[in-house]
């Protein structure tokens, strides 16, 4: 996710005027804004879910996120819904099947990574119960709110996504370096980013 500072929109509901402010990567469209307002820092705990967002994540290296939600509805319906435990059993055919999906990110790489991640996706479902008690347990079932004043303050990276990817890494995932694993616990509320002053906080 991109760095962010704040938009005011005037919306007019029943004949009154309110101000709503949101961070002004919410404006870009209307997937961006519809991404920010509902689920950009609430928290998930669906493991389903949980690997969908790490698998788009993962898709974004190099890319736009508002090309990535553009796409999302077609990648979820291309790969099973996301379920890890679909992807997981994935062959090369398949692959070559999604390479030819124009619906899909097209990248060799990134479509064996989603694989992979499956992979080392369910070994940590084991391990732990549910990749919810895992992932959240990086911050203790808390969410971090940074409490940001402005987009200058937002970094690109942080102590705790270096800690995710190192940990993701050494259990066999890919496509999970510090700046994409910032933005995957960004998306999934484990912090919270949003400017102090945005109506969906």
């Amino acid at each position: 996710m991109s760095k962010v500072d704040m938009s005011e929109i005037t919306n007019v509901d029943a004949g009154s005027t309110s101000t709503v402010c949101r961070c002004s990567w919410g404006e870009h469209d209307e997937f961006s804004r519809a991404y920010h307002d509902e689920r950009w820092c609430k928290p998930v705990h669906d493991d389903d879910e949980l690997f969908a967002m790490l698998v788009l994540e993962g898709m974004q290296a190099g890319l736009s996120w508002s090309l990535i939600l553009k796409r999302e509805a077609g990648i979820r319906a291309a790969c099973d819904g996301l379920q890890p435990a679909k992807v997981a059993l994935y062959d090369e055919n398949k692959v070559q099947e999604l390479l030819n999906n124009p619906a899909m990110i097209r990248s060799t790489r990134k479509i064996h990574a989603m694989i992979k991640n499956a992979h080392a996706f369910l070994r940590v479902q084991e391990e732990f119960g549910s990749f919810d008690n895992y992932i959240w347990g990086f911050v203790k079932g808390v969410q971090v709110d940074h409490r940001l004043v402005s987009e200058e303050h937002m970094p690109a990276k942080d102590a705790l996504s270096e800690a995710v990817s190192k940990d993701l890494k050494k259990r066999g995932f890919a496509f999970v370096g510090p700046v994409i694993a910032y933005s995957y616990i960004q998306g999934i509320g484990l912090i919270n980013d949003h400017i102090v002053h945005c109506s969906f906080r």
